[in-house]
This record gives structure tokens, C-alpha cells and sequence, in this order.
């Protein structure tokens, strides 16, 4: 069989397990179709699920044809290409619905003649060969963009179209025939190759693709033949293939690669359970929005909502309370006896724990205090004490700070420093319990002696 007849007998075999493959897509579309129609809350991946809900590792054996040349063009030292046998596996990850990388094998031989053309002449030894045959291995990492679906029945995809590239290392050991029909044996070359790939991909089941591809490899070497002729004349071959892929995991999660985001959202916006949670959360809302508009209600327009109100229906500009009733104010001539009543001239003078500064609510008996300085010439003795927290030589500094601050005040509202002695006595002569924090409370003072 020459290489002309071997070719169509390759293209009648790649059309026929394309049409097996289509027909055996489409049917198991056909049988799942009522399945992706309708959506499972309990059992249908979430678009923005993340990839565990699917499988994603997948293996693929190949197997097709080699030829030292490529589709694209180039320049072959031999005029006629030998189809030779090509050979692979494949190990696949899809970390997205339209990418993923592949770890590629693939062993084989090329082979060619120079028939009845000019024979290629070596341009460094000056040998002339006739025919050649190279053995390869090669390993590779290459990237697989899935580039187009195709779903004739429903919105599942069937078919995909795919490209692919990276780069790898190939092994391959030449062995050209000269023209008197010495076999040259060639050394194992290693070589950096690029492979550069497109291919159609059938769903068969769930977990088994068919595989049809073309890739073109390019050797970054001229010796790929063995012939050393015009650059760069041997540095290409193709592999024509078609294999079968299997996914691996769970048979109840289905395979990234087949999922189709637009069906699968159009799902999700049309799911059931998602629609009565969507109207379940409208009706919760509008009981919210009820509330609050109950909580802000105010008729009679006093600023506490009739919620709150204790005295509805209060006349306009009534001043209220923070529960809605009016305030009954005291006359200032009751408000200045009760307070001139309430404050005691002399009454001790009480001060936060380690500190000398005044409490404000000391003012009103400092005040009396000091009018009663004024109207008379009697000396006082300002005793400061303090609760027994502390050593006795802060407390007794502290006590005596106290007495000074008092003494300060009157001086300031006009009583003669002159009457007012200082003296700083400690934590000693407590008025109450030290052992209880009310009672430290009372120890913190100054006391007017006179």
C-alpha cells in the first residue's frame, strides 16, 4: 500500500469514527434531555460552586498516523512521506469549563523516500541517502483551550472544538539508508519540541469522550531525518490521532469539560426552590418596611412615635418626656429655696479614687461654704484624708493635695488664704469601713475644722 492509498483509507477511518461519535453524542444528549431541563436543588451544580462539584481528572489513549511533515508547509529532504504508526496517552486536568493542562506521551517512527526525485545529499559528509527511519519517545506539557460546543438538540454540549499548545522534550534516533544501502545508526538526539495542536472531542457517555486530533511538531533541531540537508528541512513532523478519554471521580458529579455555564445559570435563575426563597424574602421585607413605618408613626407630633407614647394625643407644643408626657417644671423660687435648703456649709468635700481634682457636684457646699467665710473672721482648718489603698506616704502627700485644692477654690471666691490652715492627715482617723469600697468612698475627703 503506498502512501497515497494509506492516506484515504486514514481519512475514510477519521470520517467514519466522527459520524459513530456525533451519533452516539447526540444520543446520549437525547436521553439526559429531560435531566438538564429541570433543575435539582439537591443534585445540579451551582455555577459559582467551585470545581469539587464536578470531575476534572481525566486519561486518554490515542493511537494514528506520523508523517515527517506538516500541513501547514515546510521543506522535507525526502520527496515522498512514509505513513507510519503513532501511539500516546494522555493524563488531563480541566481547571475551568474552557481550560486545562495535559500531560502528554507519545511514541512512534517516522519514515520517507526520495522515489524517483533527487536524493538528498548529506551537506556535511557528502553521502547521499535514499530513504530514512526515526524512532521517537516525547513528553509534554501542553495547554487545551476549548474553543467552541456544538448542541444540536439541547443546551447540553455534545461536541467540542478544542486547540492546544505547550512545549516538551523529544527523544527520537535517526537512521538514514545511503544510496548503496548502508543503514546509518544514529545516537538518541534529545531535542526542545513545541507541539501545536486542534481537535473535535465527542461526549460518548458521561465518562468517555472520543478523541479526534491533528498536531503539528516542531523540533528545535535539524537532524530530526538524519540528513544533514537545507536548513531547516527536518525539524517538523505531524500526528494524525483519534482515542478514547476517560473521566475519573463520582458518577453522580458531572465532568467540567461538558458543562455549559449559559444553560447552566439559565437554570439557576429559573429554579424553583430559588424563586419561592426569592418571594419568601419579598414578603419578609414588606413586613419589615410595615414595622418600621408603625414604629415611626407620631399623631400627635410631640417626637416620640405612638409605639412609645405613653400620653397620646398631648396638645401641640406641650414639652414631653421621653415617653410622650408633659414635664411639670418647678417655679425658680421653689427651685432656688429647695436648693439653698439641700446644700450644708462645711459638709465634707468627697474625691475620686487617687486623684485631688474637684467633682463638680462639690461646688454648691464649697459656694455656701465660702459666703460663710465672708460674713464672719473665723479660721478653719482644711483636714485632708484618704482611703487606705497605697503606701502612707502617697496617701498622706494625697490627703494634703485634696486639702490644697479645697483651700484653692475659697481663695478664688474671695475668702482670705490667711484663714485657712492646710494639713494633710493620711489614710488615719477613717469615718468608715476601708475594707469595703463604699466605705473607702467616704474615706476620700476633706473636712472643715474650725
Amino acid at each position: 500500500m503506498n502512501y497515497s492509498t494509506l492516506k484515504k483509507t486514514v481519512v475514510l477511518s477519521f470520517v467514519s469514527l466522527m459520524a459513530v461519535g456525533f451519533a452516539s453524542a447526540q444520543t446520549d444528549t437525547a436521553k439526559s434531555a429531560k435531566k438538564v431541563t429541570t433543575s435539582d436543588s439537591t443534585s445540579t451544580p451551582k455555577l459559582f460552586g467551585g470545581a469539587g462539584q464536578y470531575n476534572t481528572w481525566s486519561v486518554g489513549v490515542n493511537v494514528g498516523v506520523t508523517a515527517p511533515s506538516v500541513a501547514t508547509g515546510g521543506v522535507n529532504p525526502f520527496n515522498h512521506n512514509k505513513a507510519e504508526l503513532g501511539y500516546g496517552v494522555s493524563l488531563r486536568d480541566q481547571l475551568s469549563h474552557a481550560f486545562s493542562l495535559q500531560l502528554d506521551y507519545h511514541g512512534g517512527k517516522l519514515a520517507g523516500n526520495a522515489g524517483s526525485g533527487n536524493p538528498p545529499i548529506d551537506i556535511v559528509s557528502g553521502t547521499t541517502y535514499q530513504s530514512f527511519e526515526t524512532k521517537f519517545n516525547s513528553g509534554s506539557l501542553t495547554g487545551v483551550v476549548n474553543v467552541g460546543s456544538v448542541s444540536f438538540l439541547q443546551r447540553k454540549s455534545a461536541i467540542n472544538f478544542y486547540v492546544s499548545g505547550g512545549a516538551g522534550l523529544d527523544f527520537y534516533k535517526p537512521a538514514p539508508v545511503a544510496s548503496d544501502g548502508t543503514t546509518v545508526q544514529w545516537a538518541t538526539v534529545k531535542e526542545l519540541f513545541i507541539p501545536i495542536g486542534a481537535g473535535v472531542k465527542f461526549k460518548l457517555t458521561d465518562q468517555l469522550d472520543l478523541n479526534l486530533g491533528y498536531t503539528e511538531n516542531f523540533v528545535d533541531g535539524f537532524n530530526l531525518t538524519g540528513v544533514h540537508a537545507k536548513y531547516p528541512a527536518e525539524n517538523r513532523y505531524s500526528y494524525g490521532y483519534a482515542g478514547l478519554e476517560y473521566t475519573f471521580g463520582s458518577k453522580s458529579k458531572p465532568s467540567l469539560e461538558w458543562v455549559n455555564p449559559i444553560a447552566q445559570m439559565y437554570d439557576e435563575l429559573y429554579d424553583a426552590a430559588l424563586r419561592q426563597e426569592v418571594e419568601a424574602l419579598k414578603g419578609r421585607v414588606a413586613n419589615v418596611e410595615t414595622a418600621v413605618s408603625d414604629l415611626k408613626k407620631d399623631s400627635d407630633g410631640d417626637g416620640v412615635s405612638d409605639q412609645f407614647d405613653k400620653c397620646p394625643n398631648t396638645p401641640a407644643g406641650t414639652v414631653v418626656d421621653g415617653s410622650g408626657c408633659p414635664i411639670v417644671f418647678p417655679k425658680p423660687d421653689t427651685i432656688k429655696a429647695a436648693a439653698v435648703s439641700a446644700v450644708t456649709p462645711y459638709s465634707n468635700i468627697q474625691f475620686e479614687f487617687d486623684s485631688s481634682v474637684l467633682k463638680t457636684s462639690s461646688y454648691p457646699v464649697l459656694d455656701a461654704t465660702s459666703a460663710d467665710l465672708r460674713s464672719n473672721s473665723s479660721v478653719v482648718t482644711l483636714a485632708g484624708y484618704a482611703s487606705s489603698e497605697g503606701t502612707a506616704a502617697h496617701n498622706l502627700r494625697l490627703s494634703k493635695d485634696r486639702a490644697n485644692s479645697v483651700k484653692t477654690y475659697l481663695v478664688n471666691s474671695g475668702v482670705d488664704a490667711k484663714r485657712l490652715k492646710v494639713k494633710g492627715l493620711g489614710e488615719t482617723h477613717p469615718i468608715a469601713d476601708n475594707s469595703t469600697e463604699d466605705g473607702r468612698v467616704l474615706n476620700r475627703r476633706v473636712e472643715f475644722h474650725k
